[in-house]
């Protein structure tokens, strides 16, 4: 429901700080503010209990803590469970809890929408309708109901996150900072399809893992898949990521959805080991999802099983990704809200 009201969820410290000295709190109440949104993860002003209370109302007056349930969710046969949140007025976004025998993860979207326009996903079959801010993505993570059990956080869901880096780094912040959540950088990683001014970013400001959108090894092959190779060429991505450290703890993986007799030949393979040649890193191999009017199959096991393999004895880790909640529209490439998906 709008309200009008600024939301206090998803403001960084200093932000909080400018919240407090507006109503005439003193500096040190924007960590009590913080304690309140982050660690308590109160749903009102009012229980804000070690601030005066002519200030909680002063502080009503303009503020709200802004965070809302999901309007509805889809449970998958596997278990993983798809939730639609508000982003606006007639604006939705999907996230995905995604539980596993060892760790529960949250897939987070950052877009309404995306503007990058893959051929194989249908959130960009949507269009761009807006970037989500700081408050809408943390919302995602701040009010699911399995909060309390998540281990894992990915933003691979709708829109591209470095194209919204601004509210991306504000989340990262609060997610990983000692007034917010205190999570661990090595339990979040960012998805990009390799926007080149954000990336740069990415690597100099944050610690957490990176996995880049590849799909093809072949230039004019990727860019018909995705037409932003034209623009952020694959090996001009590459070549800024050899220039940063991942031998330690930060990783860097690849993403690689695998077409029927497209991307899955042993030309392919052998293009993608010279690729990434001098890159400590994992590689995903993902399978395509089948999704309305696109012509592309998925490839079979047998050819997956000896890319995979061809790749490990090549000395990069590789790995099948398990399929989750494809019948409920929820893996990857299958996020949308336009009026085809689940919800809407």
């Amino acid at each position: 429901m709008e309200t009008g009201k600024l939301q206090l969820l998803g403001m960084t410290l200093d932000e909080l700080r400018t919240v407090a000295k507006e109503v005439g709190l003193p500096a040190f109440a924007a960590n009590q503010l913080a304690d309140w949104l982050y660690k308590k993860r109160v749903s009102d002003i009012s229980e804000m209990t070690n601030i005066a209370k002519a200030k909680r109302e002063l502080l009503a007056e303009k503020y709200e803590v802004g965070c809302y349930k999901p309007s509805e969710f889809v449970k998958s046969v596997d278990g993983t469970v798809k939730y639609l949140f508000s982003a606006g007025p007639g604006r939705f976004v999907e996230s995905v809890f995604i539980p596993t025998e060892d760790r529960a993860t949250l897939c987070v979207s950052s877009q309404v929408g995306c503007k990058m326009n893959c051929l194989f996903c249908m959130t960009g079959k949507q269009g761009f309708k807006a970037n989500l801010t700081a408050n809408q993505i943390l919302n995602q993570i701040h009010s699911l109901p399995e909060h309390d059990r998540l281990t894992n956080l990915v933003f691979m869901g709708m829109g591209e996150p470095l194209d919204n880096t601004t509210e991306l780094f504000k989340v990262l912040e609060i997610l990983t900072a000692t007034y917010g959540y205190g999570w661990s950088p090595k339990r979040i990683t960012v998805s990009t399809i390799g926007v080149m001014k954000g990336l740069r970013r990415f690597l100099e400001e944050s610690d957490c893992h990176l996995a880049v959108s590849l799909h093809s090894p072949i230039p004019e092959e990727r860019r018909a898949l995705m037409p932003v190779e034209k623009a952020f060429p694959i090996k001009d991505v590459l070549d800024l990521i050899r220039q940063y450290d991942f031998s330690h703890q930060r990783r860097v993986s690849f993403e690689y959805i695998v077409f029927k007799d497209l991307n899955d030949s042993p030309r392919h393979a052998k293009a993608l080991v010279a690729l990434l040649n001098g890159i400590p890193c994992r590689v995903n191999l993902i399978r395509f999802h089948a999704i309305p009017n696109v012509p592309l199959q998925t490839s079979d096991m047998g050819k997956m099983e000896a890319f995979r393999d061809y790749l490990n004895h090549k000395g990069i880790t590789c790995t099948i990704r398990a399929s989750r909640g494809e019948d409920i529209f929820a893996a990857c490439g299958m996020l949308s809200t336009a009026k085809n998906s689940t919800f809407v």
